[in-house]
């Protein structure tokens, strides 16, 4: 997306940190092929921006979630092999095939399409099957996977090409699961290695940092690419070096001074205690500041905490300035999400707000708001 001047809030995505964290990624993988994962919009830091500097960083193998985030990539010219990571319908077949995406599959019927589209189209296609080890929500059975394969290898235009599994515990502190699950894994792997799989991939983010024993021949790295930790529980030391990539900035557009005990916004959930000085910043639900975290949170004015007063609205959100009068102005920086000065506000303060992670504070980021690359 590109950047609009006439809007004021923006997310600001810094493509050094994102340079930064996967190198810091790839040393914790050595050996291990590198596929980030830049589904939902890139976690709401913008597919375009953030592949287009994957590819050109030399990372050829990006991860999506479903055919039409793959479509968009490649009709913007990004040149790069996708995998489509979500369970996808006989429906879509067509367009995978057509275009060349590498394709996640757990049922016969999805494999039985694409063998269809792909002799039509006289065109080999990859395949990676999709084992559920225990996250319990798409993949084969591990007993299952011998015949699937065997069915696989029924159409010569298909190639399955990985095998892979996925964690759903790798960012809890007790890994115990999450090793009984790589034990199984490890099984499946034993069981195929003379089926001509070329790469078995399991890792997630979490994994990266904490199972080093779950790198395999490919990682899947997602959150932490753009800077931001699976979980506070993360073992591994190196976490702390990731950089957040994403800034989310507005600007002051009013100022008003308004007396004690003034109701302020919708439903006047709030009071002035003071007379005092309050500022709006066009930043509201319609952003992706939730509206759960009215009166919660702070914004960063002058490298000052500013308070949030007020219900958050679907355009605007009202702060108090009253610590700055006399400095603040019309047109001042107000940062959401990121740095001013020696303060900071994290994604992972506003999620413990809301009672959510990190994930969802980044990928809720409305799609009005325009990513802006810095600091390539």
């Amino acid at each position: 997306m590109e950047s609009h001047a006439t809007r004021l809030t923006q997310a600001h995505i810094h493509l050094d940190r994102l340079t930064h964290n996967l190198r810091l990624i790839a040393g914790e993988a050595p050996g291990a092929l590198l596929w980030p994962v830049v589904k939902a919009n890139a976690y709401g830091h913008g597919a375009q921006i953030v592949a287009r500097h994957l590819v050109e960083s030399g990372h050829r193998t990006l991860c999506v979630a479903d055919v039409a985030e793959a479509m968009e990539l490649k009709d913007a010219s990004i040149d790069a092999s996708y995998i489509v990571l979500s369970a996808t319908l006989p429906e879509h077949s067509e367009a995978l095939v057509a275009n060349g995406f590498e394709v996640v599959v757990c049922t016969r019927d999805m494999v039985e399409a694409l063998a269809r589209e792909s002799k039509k189209a006289q065109r080999e296609i990859s395949l990676h099957v999709k084992v559920d080890t225990g996250m319990g929500r798409i993949g084969i059975r591990p007993d299952d996977v011998s015949a699937f394969l065997a069915h696989c290898r029924e159409f010569p235009t298909l190639r399955v090409r990985g095998l892979m599994s996925h964690f759903p515990r790798a960012d809890e502190a007790d890994k115990t699961y999450s090793i009984e699950q790589l034990k199984r894994f490890n099984r499946i792997v034993e069981a195929t290695k003379d089926q001509g799989i070329e790469v078995y991939h399991m890792a997630n983010s979490a994994a990266i940092f904490d199972l080093p024993d779950s790198h395999f021949d490919a990682v899947r790295p997602g959150i932490a690419i753009y800077g931001l930790r699976p979980s506070t529980d993360i073992a591994n030391p190196k976490v702390g070096e990731l950089r957040p990539v994403l800034e989310l900035k507005s600007r002051i557009t009013f100022l008003k001074e308004v007396p004690q005990g003034h109701g302020l916004s919708y439903g006047h959930a709030a009071h002035t205690a003071r007379a005092s000085l309050i500022a709006t910043v066009p930043a509201g639900y319609g952003d992706g500041v939730s509206r759960g975290l009215s009166n919660d949170i702070d914004m960063l004015i002058r490298g000052t905490r500013c308070s949030q007063i007020g219900n958050v609205t679907m355009d605007m959100s009202l702060v108090d300035v009253t610590a700055l009068r006399g400095q603040v102005k019309i047109g001042d920086e107000a940062t959401l999400i990121g740095r001013d000065g020696t303060e900071e506000i994290t994604a992972d303060e506003l999620a413990a707000k809301l009672g959510t992670i990190n994930y969802e504070i980044v990928t809720r980021i409305g799609q009005r708001v325009p990513r802006v690359a810095v600091g390539n």
